[in-house]
This record gives C-alpha cells, structure tokens and sequence, in this order.
C-alpha cells in the first residue's frame, strides 16, 4: 500500500516536470495563428461599363395555329412540303371527297325535288283560292291546299339546310391556310385517318416578328412597366445564343401577363425582336440581357476578391498591416468582375488573392499588386 502512494507521487512529479519543461520550450514560439498572411492587393476604382440583368428566355410565336380537321376521312393529297412558306388561303391538305361531294349532290337533289313540291301545292293553293272566291270549292279543301303550300315551304327549308351541311363538310375536306407564316412538319401521311378536331395535321406560325418570353418576379414588375412606356426599340433589350454569340437585333416589351402566380410570385413577360433573317426559330431557348442602372462611370472589382456569409457579401479592406471586413452591395456581372454598389470607395485597397486563409483583424503580408485587367465590358 504504501508503494502505490510513492508510485503515484512519482507520476505527479513527473508530470508537473514535462509540463513546465513545454512551457518554457515554447514561450519562445510564436503562435502560428498570429503569423502574417500573404496577400495579394487591389486598389478600388471607376470604370467604364454597361451592366446587364440576364434572364432565360424561350421563344414562341405571335402568330401560330394548329390545323386539325373538321371532318374525318383519310388524306388523300398534301400539296405542301414541309417547312415552307404558306400564303393565306393556299390549298394545304385535301380528305377524302368521295362521300362528301356525293352526300352534296343528294342534298341539291333533295333541294330540287322540295322546290317542285313547293311549286306544285303554291299552284293548288292559288287555284282553290280563286275557287273559293266562288263558291266552287268547299272550304276545308282551300284549308288541306294551304297547309300543304306550309308543309312544302318547311320541306324546301329543310332541303336547303341540308345542302348548306353538305357544302360546309365538302369544303371542310379541303384544308386551307388560315393565316400566312411557315408549316411545320406534317404529322401525317397520304393515307392517314384522320378525326375531326383531335387529330393534329400541322402547325403554321408566323416567324416575323417574333418574341422571347421570361419569367420576373413581382418586385421587378414596375421596372418593367416603365420599360414598357418606351415608344422605341433600342440596346436595352438583347438577346444571347446558347453558344455565346449575340443576336444583332434589339427587342421591345410586347407584353406583360394580366396577373401574377400566386404559387411563385412571378410574371411573365414577352420581348418582341425582328425576325427578316428567320434566326429565331420557335422554342429555342436563349438568354435575355436586360441593360440596369450600372452604366457610366462604376466602382469595379475582381469577383474573386468578394466573399460570402450566410446569403450576405463581403471584401477584406487593408489598413496597414491588417485588414478589415467591409459589407459590400453588388451590381452587374462585367466579365470576371463585378460593379460594386455600396461599400467601397475610390482609392480603397482590398485583398483579392489570400482570402481563404483571412479573418477580421488578421496580419497580412503584401505580394505583389495586382494589375487592372482593363476596362470592364459587358459580355
């Protein structure tokens, strides 16, 4: 027992030994923690730009329509190629007549046979009239002899009713155009059934002018509305292809949607761009530049000398040899920089490369200044 107490004490002693042998090695360390952080710096200034707000967009015709039948019956000839320009009123597509030029024909005799009959009991009607008058001709007949003129005259309505049908569905057979614009590729074929009203032939639209359409939230509405009210087109609306290159022509504000969604609290607005060059093409999908407020004059930095915390935007400011973490209010994307709104000023200098290794306050080291990549332009 009295070994175990001797062996404990051993260990406390030693203990206490390594301990104050670590702190006298190490009072002579400096923590690394306070080590000064190298850093690259930029000094804050105004450049030239013109900044855009970018939205996807897809474009859709003004005019388009869908031709469907009216009658059923098999397509017995197609007079257009696909894809190709259409004129108001042009022959397009032609169902079967067969049946209904022969149901025709039967109504126009059916209409000839009722006018006869009609002619027949108005001679009759006539006759017992004037009998009548002389008391040749019993008085019930003269009655019979007009409700059969009535009967006739009813049959003849109804025969012409019948041919107007007859005609309605001969001439339905022949598919025309409705409007002038370019048809699509055909969803069928010579000898294909087709049904009234469901079956799809094709799809005219007409491809100039044409739009983009883009969905805003709700607190960007008034700055659209006042976009709207411009009488002109001019650079405030451009348009990018997928591969980068830029539409030549500038659009205006069509239209914007009647309400907002109420699941997303968006709206949908349509630009209108000229088209003579047949470049748009229905469905294709592009992105609108919409020109902001960052034109002229602009405080510019790398975006690599921005960080972010929790949804919110920062830049390290250098003073002396430390630095200083400024809230910054962002503005337009111009290449690999970004026009700052609120925040900095003229003349500031602020680390863009070593920020990963930065806190408030921290020491730094300067490397060497970096150089302004030029003016900053809109892509």
């Amino acid at each position: 027992m009295h070994s175990k107490f001797i062996s404990l004490a051993t260990v406390v002693v030693v203990s206490i030994s390594l301990s104050a042998c670590n702190k006298s090695q190490n009072a002579g360390q400096p923590n690394p923690l306070d080590a000064p952080v190298p850093v690259n710096a930029y000094t804050v200034a105004q450049e030239n730009v013109v900044g855009t707000d970018t939205y996807p967009g897809t474009v859709v015709a003004l005019n388009e329509v869908e031709l469907r039948p009216q009658v059923a019956g098999y397509i017995t000839n197609m007079y257009v190629q696909d894809g190709q320009m259409v004129t108001k009123g042009q022959k397009l597509y032609e169902i079967d007549r067969t049946q209904y030029q022969a149901t025709y024909n039967q109504a126009q005799a059916n209409l000839r046979s009722a006018q006869a009959n009609l002619e027949r009991a108005r001679q009759d009607a006539e006759r017992y009239e004037n009998l009548a008058k002389q008391d040749a001709v019993a008085r019930q007949r003269v009655d019979y002899a007009r409700a059969e003129l009535g009967t006739a005259e009813a049959q003849v309505a109804a025969a012409q009713a019948g041919v107007s049908g007859a005609s309605t569905n001969l001439r339905y057979s022949t598919i025309i155009a409705p409007m002038s614009g370019r048809i699509g590729i055909a969803q069928v074929k010579v000898g294909s059934q087709v049904s009234p009203g469901t079956t799809l032939i094709n799809t005219i639209s007409a491809d100039n002018p044409i739009a983009v359409d883009i969905v805003i939230n709700e607190s960007e509405v008034p700055r659209f509305v006042r976009l709207r009210s411009k009488s002109t087109s001019d650079s405030t609306f451009t348009l990018q292809f997928t591969d980068g290159s830029v539409y030549p022509y500038p659009g205006k504000i069509q239209a914007i949607d009647r309400a907002i969604n109420p699941q997303t609290g968006t709206i949908t607005v349509r630009i209108g761009f000229p088209n003579k060059d047949r470049q748009l093409i229905p469905g294709m999908i592009a992105v609108l530049r919409v020109r902001n407020a960052d034109i002229g004059e602009q405080l510019v930095i790398p975006n690599k000398a921005i960080t972010e915390q929790m949804g919110e935007f920062y830049t390290y400011v250098i003073q002396g040899d430390s630095v200083v973490q400024n809230k910054v209010s962002l503005g337009s994307k111009v290449a690999d920089k970004i026009v700052i709104r609120e925040g900095l000023k003229a003349g500031d200098k602020i680390v863009v490369e070593g920020t990963q290794k930065l806190r408030p306050g921290a020491k730094i080291t300067l490397g060497p200044p970096t150089a302004s990549a030029g003016p900053a332009t809109g892509k």
